[in-house]
């Protein structure tokens, strides 16, 4: 029985170009037992299949669920997810999305009536402390299981029972699609024929096409795509091209397994145009006179001729307002991906390269690579993992203020049995934040200490949040933090307690702010905000804090909501690139106690650290999380200190003769906010008094023509200050206090 349908399922698939999926449900020994049945019956490779899970269920490659990422860029005849080791929603995801059209995709569970109550260790990650693993719910297992039996193209087999619940008929094949006409070389096309030789659909090669504008500067690409559809190849074409006219092309990601499918296509056609040896770390590859070289776009210094990224949607703002910098530059985005979307990439990104002065052109690519379209299990796969979720239409939220809005909290068995409302909350938390991905589905509907706060207008939602609780812990719990111990959920206590010394920190109860978005059609409006205030005002925890990827933008929100800065990490986050800064605002005594201890604490230490460990972040930036610190801060200076300040702006009182007294004279007016001080003043300041760079690294800063000017500029800036925060002898231009 398994074996034939099997068999029919693998035709199926080969006849119209898609894929099939097969559940195999029962006890961990039945299925074990029956798998191969239906593995042989479908005719499969071994050496082209992959089980995800930790049971060795065939003769085959196998993967654990936390290094599924390695199926990534690769392609398999059939991938089996055993969810008896653990249903990872990220790993279902690059499971489904590695087998090719003609492939089969097995997934192995429980018995369906007692899935949504079996734990793995997935759920073990969720259990964060006090909480146990039992107390994980369903949510989310309920959703796959009602969506197996709602797709077409998704056979069932109960293997306790030797019954077919659904043998995965598909009514129609898809013959109504349209055909592609495969690649074509352009009449007068400017990258080398092997180029569009080496596309597989006529869509790839239309897109290549358009990034030939890149030979003519200045020009932006946005290259928009699902998975599968080959975005990027087309990079590493693109980059080939580009390189084999003697350009320096840097391609970056935000890791390097994001790069390596495009990387692998630039060195297939650098060797038919001719490349030499790549280098011994296999990241830059030469052709003829260019080369495509690749860094993270973390670290990326950004000096090419041209500049690819890849995984756009992934990267942080701010780095990609950097790539700008670069005369020739294109963005590969996906539009339902696990690690961001290409329509996020447009609410945050597209304003900035819209005023750039780049020509932006877009591309697209509609149609499948590894399958035919209309693929019943991408299907399945979208709407399991609500890949295709999406915000509410703008026009039913544009009318939205803090008015109008209603402010609910939206608990999981409400958001799982209501699929808009569910999209509508997930839709927005993609489009706003860089890092979404399918796994957040369980942490949102299944986290036993996760929430969810959002505000409506006629239903719709228009702002959301989603908390932890985190805090109140155990006297064990703290001493062993103290210790150097971690613990998963919660980020503020353990930042708190293991970096910034405070054995106390953990004791407070409070509710973090993990992602918090509002709907593009009604920002500006103080939704946000309102949301905070709501938050706030019901909480029963001692504090309200989040933490996030410091920028400029994200500052001056958190800054306006009455949020105080009481931390900035020393090191970028791998992934984005960014520091994070942590705030925080009480909401008892006990959180207030809490707010006030590390204000104070931060301002004390953070003079200490901007001339070392981050002597490298951006005045702007410094400036941001200085002014975001309420702290009462006295310069303490002595008279000669003062002395050599008050000479600051005639020349006599020389920066090297006491810096000091100039960084704490600075830090003291950007944490008070001094009026007197400009953008400029305050990048001059930062660098210089604050950073320590060298003067020629300070005058590239602030953009003026010589040395002596930002010299000159430093001692008028300094002499400002001294007005608000000098002693009255100062001031009063005496030598010395009565």
């Amino acid at each position: 029985m398994l074996a034939d349908l099997a068999g029919r399922l693998r035709a199926e698939a080969r006849r119209t170009d898609h894929r099939r999926l097969l559940v195999v449900a029962g006890s961990p020994e039945r299925t074990k037992k029956r798998l191969p049945d239906a593995l042989d019956g479908a005719d499969l490779d071994p050496a082209r299949t992959t089980v995800i899970g930790d049971r060795d269920l065939w003769t085959c490659e196998r993967l654990a669920p936390n290094a599924s990422s390695d199926l990534l860029g690769t392609t398999r005849e059939a991938v089996v997810i055993d969810a008896h080791t653990a249903i990872r929603p990220n790993a279902l995801g690059r499971g489904v999305g590695a087998v090719e059209g003609g492939g089969l995709v097995v997934l192995v569970t429980p018995p369906f009536e007692e899935w949504p109550e079996r734990r793995d260790a997935f759920d073990a990650t969720m259990a964060v402390p006090p909480y146990q693993t039992d107390d994980v719910t369903g949510h989310v297992r309920r959703r796959l299981i009602e969506t197996l039996h709602a797709h077409r193209g998704v056979a069932i087999v109960d293997v306790d029972r030797d019954r077919v619940i659904d043998d995965g008929s598909v009514d129609r094949d898809p013959t109504a699609v349209a055909t592609d006409d495969g690649p074509a070389v352009p009449d007068d096309a400017i990258f080398p024929a092997a180029a569009y030789e080496a596309c597989l659909t006529g869509d790839q090669s239309d897109a290549l096409a358009v990034f030939e504008a890149l030979t003519d500067p200045p020009q932006a690409i946005v290259l928009e795509a699902d998975r599968g559809r080959g975005k990027s190849s087309v990079l590493g074409l693109s980059g080939a091209a580009l390189a084999a006219e003697g350009r320096d092309v840097l391609l970056t990601a935000p890791t390097a397994r994001n790069a390596h499918p495009a990387l692998d296509r630039a060195r297939a056609l650098a060797d038919r145009l001719g490349a030499s040896e790549p280098t011994a770390e296999g990241d830059t590859i030469a052709v003829g006179d260019g080369q495509v070289r690749f860094e993270p776009i973390a670290d990326a210094t950004f000096d090419a001729d041209v500049i690819l990224v890849d995984e756009a949607a992934a990267a942080p703002v701010d780095r990609l307002t950097e790539t700008l910098d670069c005369d020739a530059v294109a963005y590969a985005t996906t539009l339902h991906g696990y690690e961001g979307t290409g329509r996020g990439f447009e609410v945050r990104f597209r304003e900035h390269l819209d005023d750039s002065r780049h020509a932006v052109r877009d591309a697209s690519i509609a149609r499948p690579i590894r399958w035919a379209p209309a693929d019943p299990i991408e299907v399945w796969l979208f709407h399991a993992l609500a890949l295709s979720a999406s915000p509410a239409p703008d026009a039913l939220v544009a009318d939205a203020t803090p008015e109008t809005v209603t402010d609910r909290h939206l608990d999981a068995v409400t958001l799982a049995g209501d699929d808009r409302l569910l999209g509508e909350v997930l839709g927005l938390l993609a489009l706003a934040h860089y890092r979404t991905e399918p796994d957040d589905v369980v942490r949102i509907l299944d986290a036993p200490n996760t929430s969810v706060r959002a505000l409506l207008v006629d239903g719709h939602v228009a702002s959301v949040a989603v908390l932890a609780a985190e805090g109140g812990l155990s006297a064990d719990w703290r001493e062993r933090l103290y210790g150097g111990e971690r613990i998963r959920g919660h980020m503020l206590p353990d930042v708190l307690t293991s970096q910034c010394r405070d054995p106390d920190a953990g004791q407070p109860t409070g509710e973090r702010v993990m992602r918090i978005a509002t709907h593009p059609a009604a920002r500006r409006e103080g939704l946000g905000t309102r949301l905070l205030d709501a938050i706030r005002a019901d909480t029963d925890a001692d504090w309200v804090g989040a933490g996030f990827g410091a920028n400029r933008g994200l500052l001056a929100f958190w800054d306006r909501a009455g949020f105080d800065v009481i931390h900035c990490s020393l090191t970028r986050n791998d992934r984005s690139g960014e520091h994070s800064a942590i705030v925080i605002d009480g909401c008892t005594p006990a959180g207030e106690r809490l707010q006030e201890r590390h204000v104070a604490w931060f301002a004390r230490r953070i003079g200490g650290v901007l001339g070392d460990p981050l002597d490298h972040l951006d005045p702007d930036l410094v400036a941001a999380v200085l002014a975001g610190c309420p702290a009462t801060v006295d310069p303490d200076l002595s008279t000669p200190e003062w002395r050599v300040l008050a000479g600051a702006g005639s020349g006599q009182g020389l920066y090297d003769a006491a810096p000091r007294a100039f960084r704490r004279l600075v830090l003291t007016a950007l944490i008070a906010r001094s009026e007197p001080l400009d953008a400029t003043d305050r990048r001059l300041l930062v660098g210089k008094a604050l950073q320590g760079r060298s003067w020629d690294a300070v005058t590239d800063l602030v953009d003026v023509h010589a040395r002596s000017n930002a010299m000159r500029s430093f001692g008028d800036a300094i002499d400002r200050l001294l007005a608000d925060h000098a002693p009255d002898w100062v001031v009063e231009g005496r030598d010395r206090p009565e």
